[in-house]
Formats: structure tokens, C-alpha cells, sequence
């Protein structure tokens, strides 16, 4: 577990993916402005489980239905899971604890658990505001967190993080988990297009960061860590 992430040590990191991306800080901005017309405060005791507890950190990889029969849930205290990995849990007959999503995929099923009282970290930024408008006035607002990877604003928060995945893993840091799980990642995904190649590289780098910000190890890197970078402002994974 690591001190709370303040924007102005996320920032510098939020700059070198804007510049890799060649992404508009402006329409990340925008994607915040219009999620705060929507957003509530979040009450983040909610979230008071995760405090010293074990966290699987689940993602949206193709080769989540064959780990999903290794993984027994009562090993864990919480679950928080990325996109459309809630609804492979489901079929499994497992709950989620947390959600964290950009709305790209199954913003259906993220409303319903909303609707059902189930948190969903519904996340806002410059290629998702249609999405932000169609689907935050639909979520039960008690229930939704909303995210920003810009500066944070009113009810819009930042805790870190670029994909939906890796986003799950600042997330569960950010609320005090003592130890993380990751089952359903694959960043050698093979039929993945090359922009999100290119994101799951990001996302192996900002894990590496931060479990060197927690003084901790994560499996998920194991094997990994020799060609990650320690210095994220200067990434670049275009070339």
C-alpha cells in the first residue's frame, strides 16, 4: 500500500501519455467538464473493505475464461474488475466489488450494477463524450464513481492510471488494498489492434511504476521487469 497519489505526481506521467498518444489534453478536459454535470460526490467509505485486504485485480484478457477456473474468490477479499471481465465473472457466478470502465464496450452492463447497487468507476476522457452523455444520466449516481485522467474537478476524480486495467490497480492501491491479485492479463495479446498494443505496453509500465511506489512485487510482472521503463515522462512505445 503507497500514499495517496496526488495529481501533481500523476501529472508529469499524464503529459508523457498525451505526448506518445499525440492525444489533446483539451478534450480530456472537455470529457471532464461533461461527466461533472453528471457526477455526485462518492462517499469513498464504500470502499473501506479494501483497506488491508487482498484485491484481485481482474482483466479483460481473451484468457480469462481459462484462469477463471483456477481462481477460487473465497482466496481474496475484494474483486475489481476491468470492462468487460465483469461479465465473464458473472457466467462464473462471481461478484464484483468495483467495476472500472471507459464505456467502450458493456456501459450496459455497467449501469445495471449500478442500478443494483454495485460501485462503477465510470471513467470520462476526449474519445468517450458521446458515450458520457448517453449512458452517466442512466447510472444510478449514488453508485458511480467518476473518473478523469486530466486534473480532477468537483465530483470528477483522479487516482491514477490509463486503461481500464491498470486504472483497477490504482484504484485498489488508492483505497488501502495490502495486496494485489492479477488474473486475466495478457499484454502480448496477439489480436489486439496496434493502438492497443500499444496501451497494454503503457499499462505493463504504469504497474511497474506503481509497485515500486508500493515497495511491492506483482506476479503479473514476473519475467517482465528487465525491459520496463523506470522513467515514464520520456516513454514512448510509437517506434
Amino acid at each position: 500500500m503507497s500514499d495517496s497519489l496526488a495529481f501533481t505526481e500523476w501529472e508529469p506521467i499524464y503529459e508523457a501519455i498525451l505526448a506518445d498518444f499525440g492525444f489533446a489534453r483539451g478534450a480530456d478536459e472537455q470529457a471532464r467538464d461533461v461527466a461533472s454535470e453528471f457526477a455526485e460526490p462518492f462517499a469513498h467509505d464504500r470502499f473501506d473493505a479494501f483497506a488491508d485486504a487482498t484485491v484481485a485485480v481482474v482483466g479483460a484478457a481473451p484468457s480469462l475464461s481459462a484462469e477463471i477456473d483456477r481462481f477460487d474468490p473465497d482466496s481474496v477479499d475484494a474483486v475489481i474488475a476491468a470492462s468487460t471481465a465483469v461479465d465473464v465473472l458473472a457466467d462464473a457466478d462471481i461478484a464484483v466489488d468495483l467495476m472500472v470502465t471507459d464505456l467502450d464496450k458493456n456501459a450496459a452492463t455497467a449501469c445495471d450494477l449500478t442500478q443494483r447497487g454495485t460501485p462503477v468507476a465510470a471513467h470520462a476522457h476526449g474519445d468517450n463524450i458521446p458515450a458520457v452523455r448517453e449512458w452517466l444520466p442512466q447510472f444510478d449516481s449514488q453508485h458511480t464513481l467518476v473518473t478523469t485522467q486530466a486534473e480532477p474537478r468537483d465530483a470528477v476524480e483522479n487516482f491514477g492510471g490509463f486503461t481500464d486495467g491498470d486504472r483497477a490497480a490504482f484504484l485498489a492501491d488508492a483505497f488501502g488494498a495490502s495486496e494485489l491479485r492479477f488474473i486475466g492479463w495478457d499484454f502480448d495479446d496477439p489480436d489486439v489492434d496496434p493502438m492497443k498494443a500499444r496501451k497494454l505496453q503503457w499499462a505493463e509500465h504504469l504497474l511497474y511504476w506503481l509497485e515500486r511506489r508500493r515497495g511491492d512485487r506483482f506476479a503479473v510482472l514476473d519475467g517482465r521487469r528487465d525491459a520496463l521503463a523506470t522513467d515514464l515522462t520520456t516513454l514512448s512505445t510509437s517506434t
